[in-house]
């Protein structure tokens, strides 16, 4: 029990930190605890669990891509435009994936060719892709969607909002594709030494380029998972949205450096992400304090990570 604890500290850390915080909450207004509240944390995490995931995968490999939200944007506008040309909603839901799957394409060639630092690529390709958004809406928000395609983000699957049912099912299928595929084997061995790998005949640039591909379906169906429950495709939506995904695996225990994952710490660091959100929401705190709060969040996480780093590596 004692190793367990220790080999997954941070998991334990981040559920005992929700338990205190859950209790305060339900002290300061009873209405925490109500099943209407526990679903609205739910429901607004869901989305961004799976870009969470995603940036636990890409951590894991040694990168960082601060384009998923852009991603997310402009995947959401293509899939609105495809709805209002009449396409039908399942081949629009599946352009939108295929775009996003395509921008995540890009990231990963550019940086599996140019072997320019990940952060600067998906800086880069990130006001692009926020660029091709607003040029193609000039700004404007694109409404009316069918209603069966609203249907996608907010109807239900298997007795639960389809979001969150959506969120779940990523989870399910990134454990054993992390832990006990060879894919995630030489992930992790990308972000702990890649030179190693390449060495041992491993084709490094299909993996890397594999990992940003996922990324960036995970933040297409986020994107489209959030129109439909908007019934609005925003050239703006999903702004800071990588910060808040890096915080979370950061938070969870995956080292900024990679080399490791910890997919339940990431779990339950986006949900501990979205209390802090609704609890500031019933304590009728000011939205601007969110910021605050996730910035100092991170900073705390990746100096305890780097502090940790340094004692192994003298260990």
């Amino acid at each position: 029990m004692k190793s367990l604890f220790k080999k997954h500290a941070s998991v334990w850390i981040l559920i005992i930190f929700c338990l205190i915080l859950s209790v305060f909450l339900a002290n300061r207004n009873h209405a925490f605890f109500s099943l209407k509240n526990l679903v609205n944390i739910l429901e607004s995490t869901s989305y961004r669990t799976l870009l969470a995931i995603g940036m636990t995968f890409i951590i894991a490999s040694g990168a960082i891509d601060l384009s998923i939200g852009s991603v997310l944007s402009l995947s959401a506008i293509l899939t609105a435009l495809c709805l209002h040309q009449g396409l039908p909603v399942w081949l629009c839901v599946i352009i939108g994936l295929a775009s996003g799957g395509l921008m995540g394409a890009i990231n990963g060639v550019l940086i599996h060719l140019t072997r320019i630092n990940a952060l600067i690529i998906t800086l880069a390709t990130s006001y692009i892709f926020r660029g091709v958004a607003l040029i193609i809406t000039l700004g404007s928000p694109i409404t009316k969607m069918p209603q069966a395609f609203l249907k996608f983000g907010s109807g239900d699957i298997f007795g639960m909002e389809a979001g969150v049912t959506m969120a779940i099912l990523a989870l399910l299928i990134a454990f054993p594709i992390m832990y006990q595929t060879k894919w995630g084997h030489y992930l992790t061995g990308l972000g702990g030494n890649a030179l190693a790998l390449k060495r041992a005949g491993v084709r490094i640039g299909f993996y890397r380029i594999g990992c940003f591909i996922g990324m960036g379906l995970l933040a297409a169906l986020a994107g489209i998972i959030i129109t439909s429950r908007l019934n609005s495709a925003e050239p703006n939506a999903g702004l800071d949205m990588e910060m808040y995904a890096i915080t979370a695996v950061i938070m969870g225990g995956t080292p900024l450096s990679g080399g490791k994952a910890e997919l339940a710490g990431t779990a339950v660091a986006v949900f501990l992400l979205g209390l802090i959100r609704n609890g500031l929401t019933i304590l009728s705190v000011s939205s601007y304090y969110q910021q605050f709060i996730t910035g100092t969040l991170l900073l705390i996480a990746v100096i305890v990570a780097e502090l940790n780093e340094r004692k192994n590596r003298i260990a």
